[in-house]
């Protein structure tokens, strides 16, 4: 049975800055098992806490999105799962051995079921480490800088950086060529997901889920259905509105909005006028706040009128609120996906194979669909997932998760930036979001 874990108390961030390696240490906690269920948790997340949804196992771990884990828990630790026994929750991981039977994998919170990670470790005989340490892009990645940029190793094998943090990791040449003849399931691969320009035929990176980014909106509080970008700046929303701190979602759509093309945008200066509008409404009070995930609260208390917002929290929050809403803009909705790479350094590339094989089982990647209720990258799931039945078969029908193929053409994914570009954009928005 899970336990309270009472590590940190609720809030959003840790008590002290997450240190400069690839696991986090761990403040002293007072049970042995990862229950991860802060005693600040309202009910309705107690009960995907707890494992109480019908079609899924008790879980050790949080029952929603790696997206919304962080604010809505108010845990910023990593949780920790080595198969065949759980690791102790207070206690550190050793490092990986050059063991072609084992796998050490780095993902971000609540973006794993257990069931699917207990089967893995049992058909296969691997020993399988798995936690929870992507909290941000930047800031893991600057976690594993100072090793891998000398030449060192580090504990993990696999990764899940999104899919831009994935390009640089590339560039920089800290990660490994996939062994894609040992990953035969890689032919179920969605055809709009092959051979991104910053990775042509997949050599060194496989997604694992994707999502999309586009307008959330409580129709309580706007009175009406929302079409597009510009009812963001709807004057009658004045002081109603939420802007996601993450820049490309944000960003992406405004661009948009302009009837640009975001896999070419590839300088500051072509995304400027984006970020001069941005501003200005921020100055004329039309935005309420920037935020992270805690936007949910906000959108389902009636506080925003619309935000800017992602598909699986949506999905997740509008079971319990109908008023909330989610659509891709007419203008379109930015698409963004978190991938699989193999770490540079790292020798159990078989056990690394096994697994992104096993993941591209349709069977497989549809009992993880139904956890973390974000689009898969595997062909085949839609038909899985009826066959699962309950809710899961219920999820087949979501155009949230299947958008149709008109919806799908409104998508757009950012191309590539190079380190001094995106610089720019991050400074620049930065100075937005903290003005």
């Amino acid at each position: 049975m899970p336990l309270h874990r009472t590590c940190w108390k609720g809030g959003r961030k840790p008590p002290v800055p997450p240190p400069p390696m690839s696991i986090p240490l761990r403040p002293p906690c007072s049970h042995n098992y990862i229950g991860l269920v802060p005693l600040s948790t309202n009910n309705n997340l107690r009960r995907y806490i707890m494992g109480t949804r019908n079609n899924l196992p008790t879980w050790s771990g949080p029952k929603y999105s790696r997206r919304d884990f962080l604010v809505r828990s108010g845990l910023v630790g990593a949780g920790a799962l080595s198969l065949p026994t759980l690791l102790a929750a207070c206690g550190g991981g050793s490092s990986t051995t050059a063991d072609t039977k084992s796998l050490f994998f780095e993902n971000w919170p609540g973006y794993m079921d257990e069931e699917t990670v207990a089967l893995f470790a049992k058909e296969t005989g691997i020993d399988f480490k798995y936690t929870e340490a992507f909290l941000d892009n930047n800031e893991y990645f600057a976690k594993i800088q100072p090793a891998l940029s000398q030449g060192k190793t580090i504990d993990p094998d696999i990764l899940a950086p999104t899919f831009w943090m994935a390009a640089r990791l590339i560039q920089l040449g800290w990660v490994q060529k996939l062994d894609k003849s040992s990953i035969p399931n890689i032919a179920n691969l969605r055809d709009d997901l092959k051979n991104p320009s910053w990775d042509n035929g997949n050599e060194y990176s496989l997604p694992y889920q994707t999502g999309i980014a586009g307008i959330a909106y409580n129709q309580k509080v706007t009175g009406r259905e929302l079409k597009s970008v510009e009812d963001l700046f709807d004057p009658a929303f004045k002081g109603k509105i939420g802007v996601l701190t993450e820049m490309r979602d944000t960003i992406g759509l405004l661009l948009m909005a302009e009837g640009k093309d975001i896999t070419k945008v590839d300088t500051f200066d072509k995304a400027a006028n984006a970020f001069d509008r941005l501003e200005k409404a921020k100055s004329d009070g039309q935005i309420r706040s920037f935020t992270g995930n805690e936007y949910t609260k906000d959108l389902s208390a009636g506080n925003f009128a619309a935000c800017v917002g992602w598909s699986g929290d949506v999905l997740q929050i509008s079971k319990d609120n109908p008023d909330v809403k989610f659509i891709v803009p007419e203008e379109g909705g930015t698409s963004w996906y978190d991938t699989m790479v193999w770490v540079k350094g790292s020798e159990n590339g078989a056990s690394v194979s096994s697994w992104m094989n096993y993941l591209y089982d349709p069977v497989n990647a549809a009992r993880l669909t139904s956890f973390v209720q974000y689009m898969s990258p595997v062909k085949g799931v839609r038909e899985e997932l009826v066959k699962l039945g309950g809710e899961s078969a219920a999820l087949a029908e979501n155009p949230l998760l299947f958008p149709d193929d008109a919806t799908v053409k409104r998508l757009q994914t950012w191309g590539g930036l190079s380190e001094a570009e995106e610089t720019k954009f991050d400074e620049r928005f930065s100075s937005i979001v903290g003005a």
